[in-house]
């Protein structure tokens, strides 16, 4: 059965996109943590990230540091933390998370909920810096 991210790659739900090349894409987290969580993802749908092949891998994060660059610019933190998880999602993500405290990459915390609208506006602001 395709995970959510696979849905959301083959366009069956909708998701707000940050990047996009032919093997990964990065989204807005639908359930944020901070203001401008991303998640990074591979299209081809493996369940964890140490069963990437090395080339796989290596350009996975080469990926995640180009939109860290610009979340980096477009939402005002100290610094953009990185997390790798997958308990959540059967298939490999990376989460980059704007962080100002330790509290901020906090998984366990209430999420944020934001508008659509705000969604739109988050992404367009990081698109605008990569």
């Amino acid at each position: 059965m395709a995970s959510i991210f696979t849905k959301i790659i083959n366009g069956e739900i909708p998701a707000h996109k940050i990047a996009e090349n032919d093997q990964f894409i990065a989204i807005l987290d639908a359930f944020p943590v901070a203001k401008g969580h991303i998640l990074v993802i591979p299209k081809k749908e493996i369940d964890k990230i140490f069963d990437l092949d090395k080339e796989i891998y290596t350009q996975l994060m080469n990926f995640a540091y180009e939109i860290a660059q610009g979340l980096e610019k477009a939402i005002p933190c100290r610094r953009v933390g990185m997390a790798v998880v997958g308990l959540e999602v059967p298939h490999v993500h990376v989460h980059l998370i704007p962080l100002n405290q330790m509290n901020d990459i906090n998984f366990t915390q209430p999420k944020l909920q934001l508008s659509s609208e705000e969604m739109t506006e988050i992404a367009n602001q990081i698109k605008s810096h990569l």
